[in-house]
């Protein structure tokens, strides 16, 4: 289809949304919850063909939607569902004293007419669970898949094509100049996810129309151990945590700190806990490493190692590469100096910085250096370390003696700061970051 015919399809589907605006916004709690379970029956029956495209695209292990990008959205469509009446209700607020005979309270409305931009490192979560939220709080969405994941994008255009009136969703594929032409559009909201550099851009096209934005972002999320904590279990959870995705993930351990004494043992265990969850053998096993995403992060994250070597780093185990399949291994580095691109840039990819320290304040003042990372990772059951690293830094959120459970728990709000991002989504939090929170005072009768 030309871009000439997809703008007008754009121009079609956004007119139509906005002009049914009003009558979705009168839909009660029944008629969304049953929007959203049709939604989760779609997905359940389309399983194998959403899997095997997240293995074309990214070469992701299928698993029967038991865990991963399809498990997380099956969850939450089922907390919506379960507690979407209770988010709906009016919530009373206490009257203030000097206005007699008043009644208050909060109603929360749909925000209108939604643009939903696809990230392309878990191309169907981060469509599937934002609209979830879209839905629950009555709004429309056009939604603009990642171009990057080709079979993932097609997947999801027939997935809501079989699900929704255009109305209410509709799929619009394409590239960059098909995002652009959705920006031209004065949308009530713009849920983006992805990086910094592109969410500066999606920000300013939304300013044009004063469009309200929920930004998924990033940064470089550090790990953090202290002296006593069980360095065999921090290893597990660190490498899990970095290498999943193979590290394209923006809530991945970016780096990790270890105390300067314990540096060389944790190093020998991150090496062995590499060797056991990756390779086969001696034989990296490829149905364990998806592949990266592209050509061009491929040379990106390749030029972080040669960049660091030649700043005095070294590579500790990995550093190999195949082009042909896209695949780097798992790589650990040490001696990396703090001016590296590798510690200035997120590094979205299997690679693994181990920074030795001798002070936490030194290694406050790196976090701080690099701007307000997505997630933080605190190995410590020592509340004095702790509160030292909450009190000297900030973060989206943090997780203490594991890795990205804050993402994982749907009651905690999820989101960035700053530079990694603006807004909260998630259960509840996602409820409210797509609903208008409309003040609401009756003056009763003396």
């Amino acid at each position: 289809m030309s871009i000439e015919n997809i703008n007008h399809r754009i121009e079609r589907l956004f007119a139509l949304q906005r002009a049914t605006r009003v009558a979705r916004k009168q839909e009660g709690a029944e008629i969304r919850g049953a929007k959203l379970a049709r939604l989760k029956d779609a997905i359940v029956a389309r399983i194998p063909q959403i899997e095997q495209a997240l293995y074309e695209d990214l070469r992701k292990a299928p698993n029967g939607g038991k865990g991963g990008e399809i498990a997380s959205v099956l969850g939450e469509i089922g907390t919506a569902i379960a507690y979407l009446e209770h988010w709906m209700a009016p919530k009373p607020v206490a009257q203030s004293s000097y206005l007699p005979n008043t009644a208050a309270h909060i109603q929360y409305e749909p925000r209108g007419v939604v643009l939903l931009l696809g990230a392309w490192n878990f191309p169907f979560a981060l469509v599937m669970a934002p609209l979830v939220a879209i839905i629950a709080a009555g709004n429309s969405a056009i939604i603009k898949p990642n171009e990057l994941q080709p079979a993932t994008s097609t997947v999801i255009a027939e997935l809501i094509n079989a699900v929704f009136e255009e109305q209410d969703v509709a799929v619009v594929e394409g590239g960059i100049e098909v995002a652009e032409s959705l920006q031209e559009l004065p949308f009530d909201h713009v849920f983006f996810t992805g990086s910094p550099a592109v969410g500066k851009r999606v920000m300013a096209a939304a300013a044009r129309h004063l469009s309200t934005v929920t930004l998924e972002l990033g940064g470089k999320c550090p790990a953090i151990l202290d002296n006593a904590y069980d360095l065999n279990e921090a290893a597990a959870k660190v490498v899990g945590g970095r290498f999943n995705n193979a590290g394209q993930l923006c809530l991945s351990v970016d780096h990790v700190w270890v105390p300067r004494a314990l540096h060389e043992e944790f190093c020998q265990l991150l090496t062995g806990t590499i060797e056991k969850m990756f390779y086969v053998n001696g034989e990296l096993s490829l149905e364990r490493l998806p592949r990266i995403v592209n050509t061009r992060n491929f040379e990106r994250v390749l030029g972080y190692i040669e960049d660091a070597c030649q700043r005095g780093a070294q590579v500790l185990r990995g550093g190999q590469s195949e082009r042909e399949s896209l695949t780097i291994h798992p790589t650990l580095l040490t001696n990396v100096p703090l001016d590296a691109r590798i510690m200035q840039e997120e590094i979205f990819g299997p690679l693994l910085p181990v920074l030795a320290y001798d002070s936490l304040d030194e290694v406050l003042t790196q976090i701080d250096s690099t701007g307000k990372p997505l997630g933080m990772y605190i190995f410590s059951h020592d509340q004095a370390f702790v509160d030292q690293v909450l009190l000297g830094t900030s973060s989206g959120g943090v997780t203490i003696n594991h890795v990205m459970m804050h993402f994982v728990e749907k009651n905690l709000p999820f989101g960035g700061v700053n530079g990694s991002g603006m807004g909260r989504y998630h259960g509840h939090a996602g409820f409210l970051e797509l609903s208008n929170a409309r003040s609401v005072l009756i003056q009763q009768s003396a």
